[in-house]
């Protein structure tokens, strides 16, 4: 017998085997990717769903605000008084897609047994307090104008009702759903003919520039005619998410020098520094606490477009408006203005995005939670110090 020849035809029967092995192993690796790439699309495409279904309802909700605005402006009948209303909770007036600015929503009776941060009914006229409320004694007042991460859920677990708890707070909050710090392009700073229910409206009203009546439909005009704004502590001023959504420049000063052809209140920059400044020279004895906007992720449909370190609309990512953000409150810092940087400190990020925001943008219980807590520390910080 040929040994060589048996040697030989055993070593190609082993070369086989392992042949066939490393196949049958490449075909296992691929079944296994191909099982995993189903499972991530499918769990993908149902939270895309859940995210559509959100979108529809906020767009639902926001056509329901139209309808019963134009009714308030309509003639009516003598009726017996109402409760105050409140813009609806639920609101997310800031939306990934068919974004639509200065809106809000005056479509809820409260229930006046919802007790907000200082003691009165949510609802409720603040200048009425109960028995309990004129004696709880508060260790600051604190003065919050935002969008609707402030404005919705003012209630319970709200941001602004979170942070005044955490600091034994008398609350007024003036936040308003859907709106921008600065004026849409078609807007003009004209007090005699304003039209603009952003921040600078607000910071206006607010130190007597524009009346106040302008706001009567709003819950934060109610509230705001109830507030000694000489008494507040801390101005807490929190936007960028809908100025960046809506296109606003983030400044009018271009990388490497030139200037965009737009007034400083057309931009989010110019926005800030006006209202800081006005707040300040009106209030010099309050700190303001100026909050950036917050990690985001962007939706169209059922499509992810970007977040909040990678969208670009042509000013800048969202994260840009953030640094900006931080950029203006160092220039007033000397003026006693503080800095949250809610996108990179506040806990919300890509990894906690889906315990933090329920579509992409507006807070979650969680997310409402972490977002109050550094603020309620840097506030006690700078507080507990002065003391």
């Amino acid at each position: 017998m040929d040994h060589r020849r048996g040697r030989r035809n055993g070593e190609d029967h082993n070369s086989y085997l392992n042949g066939r092995i490393t196949l049958l192993a490449i075909m296992i690796g691929f079944c296994i990717l191909a099982i995993i790439e189903i499972a991530f699309g499918q769990a993908r495409l149902k939270t895309e769903k859940e995210r559509l279904a959100m979108e529809e309802r906020n767009y639902q909700a926001m056509q329901a605000a139209e309808l019963e605005k134009d009714a308030v402006s309509e003639p009516e009948q003598e009726q017996t008084p109402e409760e105050p209303r409140t813009e609806d909770a639920q609101d997310n007036t800031i939306t990934n897609t068919n974004y639509v600015p200065e809106q809000s929503t005056d479509t809820q009776v409260v229930d006046t047994t919802n007790n907000t941060a200082d003691g009165t009914a949510d609802g409720a006229d603040p200048a009425v307090q109960t028995a309990e409320d004129d004696t709880k004694e508060y260790d600051m007042q604190l003065v919050f104008l935002g969008d609707s991460i402030l404005d919705n859920t003012r209630e319970y677990d709200g941001v602004a009702t979170l942070i005044a708890g955490a600091c034994n707070a008398r609350v007024y909050n003036l936040s308003i759903g859907g709106t921008t710090a600065a004026l849409k392009q078609t807007d003009q700073y004209d007090f005699n003919n304003w039209n603009s229910s952003s921040l600078l409206g607000v910071v206006n009203a607010i130190i007597g520039n524009i009346d106040k009546s302008f706001f009567k439909d709003y819950k934060a005009g109610q509230v705001m005619n109830t507030c000694d704004f000489s008494q507040t502590d801390y101005f807490i001023i929190e936007y960028g998410v809908n100025d960046f959504l809506a296109q606003v420049p983030v400044s009018k000063y271009l990388e490497g020098g030139g200037e965009l052809n737009v007034q400083n209140y057309h931009t989010y920059a110019g926005a800030l520094d006006i209202a800081v400044t006005l707040l300040h020279d009106t209030y010099p004895n309050a700190k303001i606490l100026v909050i950036a906007p917050h990690y985001c992720q962007i939706f169209s449909g059922e499509t992810f477009i970007g977040d909040g370190y990678s969208l670009d609309y042509g000013y800048g990512a969202l994260i840009d408006y953030a640094r900006v953000c931080g950029y203006v409150a160092e220039q007033h810092k000397e003026d006693g203005v503080m800095f949250y940087n809610a996108f990179e400190e506040s806990g919300i990020n890509a990894y906690t995005a889906d315990q933090c925001l329920e579509d992409g943008i507006h807070l979650t219980a969680e997310g409402r939670r972490k977002y109050a807590e550094y603020a309620a520390r840097l506030i006690l910080a700078d507080f507990n110090r002065e003391e």
